[in-house]
């Protein structure tokens, strides 16, 4: 049975995810122009919205709160970070949040493994390894809508990117899903899976 805290802290994460978009789609506020709130949308509520379909297609019992909150969560300050001013006003920010973001992010994957899988080894190097190719991912995606990809032509306000922010963003978040797969062994592994029930 989870913790009632994690299943309001779900709650919570996909609340101010859905009240921060409607508020920026729909109040559209001027730290927010050019931002394309609406688009981003879908692609940061689809996590919010997909785990709960999987879980009730296949039955997950408990329901993984603690991992469908962590899984909403780099979105949630993303959409803050753009919000509330903080990417124009602090322009740290986004280093800030993409070491943040990844660790969550891989938090949210030892909660997710740790429902089926009850073995520790290897636990930090697989969420390590699972954070970095998020990030080469993410970086990729980046690259594809950016005004040096090939669907420059089809963005409005393509990315401009440097060599610099893209290899800063790979070792930033690499670092942060460091940390992330460190807190998911030893902090959401001890608690799913105590090390004496570990194989």
């Amino acid at each position: 049975m989870p913790h009632p805290a994690e299943r309001w802290f779900n709650l919570a994460v996909k609340a101010a995810l859905l009240v921060s978009f409607a508020i920026a789609i729909v109040a559209s506020p001027d730290v927010v122009e050019g931002k394309n709130m609406a688009a981003r949308a879908p692609l940061f509520m689809a996590p919010a919205i997909i785990v709960p379909i999987v879980a009730t297609v296949r039955g997950w019992r408990p329901y993984p709160h603690l991992a469908d909150g962590l899984l909403s969560l780099p979105f949630l300050l993303d959409t803050l970070g753009n919000l509330l001013g903080f990417y124009d006003e602090y322009p740290s920010t986004d280093d800030v949040l993409h070491f943040v973001n990844w660790v969550f992010l891989v938090m949210a994957f030892h909660a997710f493994r740790y429902r089926n899988v009850r073995d520790h080894r290897d636990a930090i190097f697989l969420g390590y390894g699972f954070g970095a190719i998020a990030i080469i991912g993410w970086e990729a995606f980046e690259w594809l809508i950016s005004d040096a990809g090939p669907f420059a032509s089809d963005v409005p306000d393509a990315l401009s990117l440097t060599y610099g922010d893209t290899v800063g963003d790979l070792v930033i978040s690499s670092t942060g899903g460091l940390v992330g797969s460190l807190i998911g062994r030893f902090w959401i592994g001890r608690r799913l899976v105590p090390d004496g029930a570990a194989h």
